[in-house]
């Protein structure tokens, strides 16, 4: 256990939440994979574990690019970073789902192609301000914060920021 707080650099022992969310997003995804292809439990236990494997030695690689990119203070905080991005993509589409029902829009009402971009759009506004407030929540709100910012300087709306 030394090993593993020194080599993701937690200091204290609440820090280790973030490992183990990750481990069981990584799980719960292997699993939710493994499902889609199989339905014998035997076949979803054993791709199961292959799956989060491989997925466990993919996250890793990329904390490996971004641990320099990403300028953080410890290791642990990149788990939280990445923790973050899953919980708001989904989260961002949990909520502009209902929100379109509840607005009208749907396939059959409107054409296809405007369905999807209005779609797209709604998602991607639910998504900046989520990014942020579960930044926040998991106590990243300075990198999110700057993340955002950078977002919308590219989608041309930096004139709205106060810097």
């Amino acid at each position: 256990m030394k090993v593993f707080k020194q080599r993701w650099q937690i200091q204290k022992n609440w820090q280790l939440l973030f490992p183990i969310l990750g481990l069981l997003g990584l799980l719960y995804s292997g699993y939710k994979l493994a499902n889609l292809f199989f339905e014998n439990i035997y076949f979803k236990i054993s791709f199961t574990i292959i799956i989060t494997y491989l997925l466990l030695k993919v996250t890793l690689f990329l904390f490996s690019k971004l641990e320099d990119k990403w300028k953080v203070t410890y290791r642990w905080e990149l788990i939280a970073i990445f923790i973050v991005f899953a919980i708001t993509g989904s989260s961002s589409v949990f909520i502009g789902r209902p929100l379109i029902k509840y607005i009208g829009i749907t396939k059959e009402n409107l054409n296809p192609f405007i369905y999807w971009i209005l779609y797209i759009i709604i998602g991607l506004i639910f998504y900046q301000v989520l990014l942020v407030f579960y930044g926040w929540l998991f106590g990243q709100f300075h990198f999110f914060w700057n993340f955002e910012k950078k977002m919308l300087k590219r989608f041309g709306l930096g004139r709205f920021l106060n810097e």
